[in-house]
């Protein structure tokens, strides 16, 4: 199958060609005619799999066939401001040549973008990507009208119900047209979001791609690893791999900074990113992330979703994820549109239960990577060793012993830094 079986506007169609996309996506082979049928949905896949083309393709190929646009065409609601800019960058690619106009909504800014929203909202876009608590700023300020919206689609529906959208989302349906086409992607199908979507959705078609299991392109590995080992194998990957681009996740705001400052002391070219900065800085940082100006990002688990970088090689866990599909979804930000890449995760005496859940949820075992010679032994499971074992005692001193000469090379040092 390609694109072209789909029969989109030609203008939409060309789009799509100069952006260098001939195959769909298996999400995307299965969901485009269920939309383009009229039909409402529910879809979960991983992240990763071209979920956003696969709603944004058909909804724009409708706009592009609309005789007379409303107001606003679509809404697309998502849960984070990188998100929804993510999604408003990929409509621009795709409306090149079909005039299709678009804006999103989030907070952060300042009030010279906000008025620019208040303004798109009032004298009409095509389409509006936002997330719930802006919009509904918008919306009690009387000027916007979402009664002739015709495609609503809830992004990543999950995340927002975990992060307390839930009625903020009612309060928005509730102003939608009853006669909308409605969509819900998830990246996970829990009890909640299936009761949720009944009262949203008129008998939906289902499709189901790939639950909680890791793309095949990505080379899992784990280190068994003491707490002050962490930081000393961290410096080593960095400074020794040949990996170009790199996401290390960490649990905490504080330890994201900690680690940013340990590593830039190095000389490395990393930048952490946290929630204590502001929306000018934020952006900023994930440009040059993309753009492959900055090498390395430390975050924590807000940089899992709505980041949609192809060319990461590799991703280090440095703390377990709590959750294990937040681990499909921390790791499935390497690997995509087809490539390759690395997963590491470093797991301690604490964690090794948790990952032992996520290799059950992945029905797969991850490959146990020998400590390099010089940090020491890591823990061994009491599953393994036969032997019950102590926890490891955090204040012994650890030094890191690796080569002087060494540990000052590498890809990542700031001195090669791509311009």
């Amino acid at each position: 199958m390609t694109f072209s079986d789909f029969n989109f506007d030609g203008n939409l169609f060309e789009g799509l060609n100069s952006m260098g996309f001939k195959t769909p996506t298996p999400i995307q082979a299965e969901t485009i005619p269920i939309i383009q049928k009229r039909r409402d949905l529910i879809a979960c896949a991983q992240t990763g799999t071209g979920k956003t083309a696969s709603y944004l393709l058909p909804v724009m190929d409708a706009i592009c066939r609309m005789e007379h646009r409303p107001t606003i065409s679509a809404l697309i609601l998502a849960p984070t401001r990188e998100l929804a800019m993510q999604i408003d960058q990929q409509v621009e690619g795709l409306a090149y040549f079909t005039g299709i106009t678009s804006i999103a909504i989030y907070g952060g800014g300042d009030g010279i973008g906000y008025e620019q929203q208040r303004r798109a909202l009032r004298d009409g876009v095509d389409i509006v990507i936002a997330t719930p608590g802006r919009l509904i700023a918008h919306i009690s300020s009387g000027i916007v009208r979402l009664n002739e919206i015709k495609f609503l689609v809830l992004d990543e529906a999950d995340r927002m119900l975990d992060m307390g959208f839930k009625d903020d989302i009612n309060r928005i349906v509730g102003q939608v047209s009853v006669e909308r086409q409605t969509m819900l992607f998830s990246a996970t199908m829990p009890p909640k979001i299936r009761v949720f979507a009944k009262t949203l959705l008129k008998h939906p078609e289902q499709v189901n791609i790939a639950i909680s299991k890791p793309a095949a392109g990505i080379v899992q590995q784990q280190y068994r690893i003491g707490d002050e080992q962490k930081t000393p194998l961290l410096k080593q990957l960095l400074q020794s791999g040949d990996f170009r681009s790199v996401i290390v996740f960490s649990s905490t705001k504080d330890k994201v900074k900690a680690l940013g400052r340990e590593l830039q002391n190095l000389g490395l070219a990393v930048q952490p990113f946290h929630s204590d900065l502001d929306q000018g800085e934020r952006e900023e940082i994930l440009l040059r992330f993309k753009n492959k100006q900055l090498p390395i990002l430390i975050g924590t688990d807000v940089l899992s979703r709505g980041i949609d970088v192809v060319g990461i090689d590799l991703i280090v866990n440095y703390d377990v994820p709590p959750d294990p599909e937040d681990y499909i979804h921390r790791i499935g930000r390497t690997a995509r549109a087809e490539k390759t890449g690395t997963a590491i995760t470093f797991v301690n005496y604490r964690d090794n239960r948790r990952f032992e859940a996520i290799e059950k949820l992945m029905e797969k075992g991850v490959e146990v990577i020998p400590l390099p010679e010089g940090l020491g032994s890591g823990f061994v499971p009491q599953s393994e060793s036969g032997v019950k074992r102590k926890k490891p005692n955090k204040k012994r001193n650890f030094r890191h012993k690796g080569n002087p000469q060494q540990r000052n090379e590498g890809n990542f040092n700031a001195n090669n830094r791509a311009s």
